[in-house]
């Protein structure tokens, strides 16, 4: 096959979404050329959907993540989009910012940092010599394209490089074939936020409102928290009467919870994450595609829910739907160390963590089935980097939802605020490998990365 270009980076991070914008950022800043590349037409992924951050604070309040994503937040208030860090005072401590601004601070990050970004461009081949990965062929309209990096990243959520690379891999559920629900964020704009929480109040069990012992709370000490936060943050829950009503009526599609948070406080604009279609691997194209109209019609049952059934919602109207399906899990590549269930609900320790994960077991089924256990006190796990070295290749890293990891573990580790940790690890990782070690990923220190990345604001072992 005719190669039409030919070209030579240090860093080549396949995929920008949380973890690829992430790791592209981390590299280039510690001095790496870096190619960014994407097979859509922008960058961000579930960054720019209106979902909120999790992963960023534990359930104890605690920042657990910084560096790259304390500056993209920074970047995000400049322009007057960001809220900051909202509680639903349950089990969740999410960082929501208006996606619209969102996009443009990935870009000026990502510009301002020297990243090159290549969208439009799909992976065709990996080339090997030996457990190195000695060049990667691309395709786009302008034709192929073999780019001999030093390091690869494998951010692309599927794990596409490493599987093509022959790295070992697991999927979804291996007993029964599940795959956790994927879903469509959407938006409403025009929510009366003092009405919604009021709603709440006068109604906490369809929101899951309870005793929080984590916080110390009792339940209608969570009421008024929540009141005083002002934000329109909540769940209703298939547990509570109000929705599970509503799915014994046929009012709505069975489904666990109907996700609401802030994006935007001058439009009284909201997210929701609601719809979910389960048991789909997403890297069956034809299943994947055939998804979005089941997704788009949960969309808008989902919307008739709230104006009929949720206070606040009656005066509100569709604002946006996210760029693309969510996809919550599909491969999982075998790596160093396999991130386990029982590493985050104990809340364990690593000596060669390089970062933290602080949110929930988190593993969304068919329906209303859902999968939520909480860490430890309600505080923070490591990860190590041993998660992020695929077994059999020398210099190529994974970070985000595609990392070394189990079912369980996978389902706390693939979270935005998690994912852009790991993100700035493999990036200070393959620049340091780069420069040091002619791109021998392994032969870097977890001492020598630790230190790099806390001088760079990252966030281990509870401290800056």
């Amino acid at each position: 096959m005719r190669t039409e270009h030919e070209r030579e980076v240090d860093v080549l991070v396949l995929g920008a979404g949380s973890a690829g914008v992430a790791a592209a950022i981390a590299a280039a800043q510690n001095g790496a050329r870096t190619l960014l590349v994407d097979a859509g037409p922008g960058v961000g992924g579930e960054l720019v959907s209106g979902i909120p951050m999790i992963g960023c604070l534990n359930l104890r309040n605690e920042w657990i993540v910084g560096g790259v994503v304390r500056e993209l937040f920074a970047e995000c208030a400049a322009m007057g989009g960001y809220i900051g860090p909202v509680s639903d005072y349950r089990t969740l401590n999410v960082v929501c910012f208006d996606p619209e601004i969102m996009k443009l601070a990935v870009v000026r990050l990502l510009a301002r940092h020297g990243v090159e970004v290549l969208l439009y461009t799909f992976l065709d081949e990996p080339l090997l010599d030996g457990e190195r990965i000695a060049a990667v062929a691309l395709r786009n309209k302008a034709g192929r394209t073999l780019v001999r990096a030093r390091v690869c990243i494998d951010c692309s959520g599927d794990g596409d490089l490493a599987v093509a690379a022959g790295a070992p891999w697991q999927a979804g559920d291996e007993k029964s074939g599940a795959f956790q629900a994927m879903t469509m964020v959407f938006r409403m704009v025009g929510v009366d936020t003092p009405a919604l929480l009021a709603g709440i109040a006068r109604d906490p069990d369809s929101y899951g409102l309870a005793d929080h012992p984590t916080f110390g709370m009792t339940r209608d000490q969570c009421i008024e928290a929540l009141r005083r936060q002002g934000q329109p943050k909540c769940a209703v829950l298939a547990s509570g009467p109000l929705l599970r009503n509503a799915i014994a009526a046929g009012t709505i599609y069975p489904v666990s919870a109907v996700a609401v948070a802030p994006i935007s406080g001058a439009r009284r604009e909201v997210s929701i994450n609601a719809t979910r279609v389960a048991d789909i691997d997403a890297t069956d194209t034809a299943a994947l595609s055939a998804s979005l109209a089941t997704l788009y019609e949960q969309v808008a049952v989902c919307m008739r829910f709230l104006a009929a059934h949720v206070p606040g919602f009656a005066g509100a109207a569709f604002s946006g739907v996210a760029p693309r399906i969510g996809i919550r899990e599909t491969r999982r590549i075998l790596g160093d160390y396999v991130l386990t269930g029982a590493d985050v609900l104990e809340a364990r320790k690593h000596p060669d963590a390089i970062a933290q994960g602080g949110h929930e077991i988190d593993i969304h089924a068919a329906g209303t089935g859902h999968d939520r256990r909480i860490i430890a006190s309600g505080g923070a796990y490591d990860i190590p980097y041993g998660t992020l070295l695929p077994r059999g290749l020398a210099n190529l890293l994974v970070a985000g939802r595609c990392l070394s990891s189990t079912r369980e573990g996978q389902s706390s580790a693939r979270v935005m605020g998690t994912c852009m940790a790991m993100g700035q690890a493999a990036g200070t990782a393959a620049a340091l490998a780069a420069s040091a070690t002619a791109g021998a990923v392994r032969a870097i220190t977890p001492a020598t990365l630790r230190a790099r990345l806390r001088a760079q604001g990252a966030v281990l072992d509870g401290t800056a």
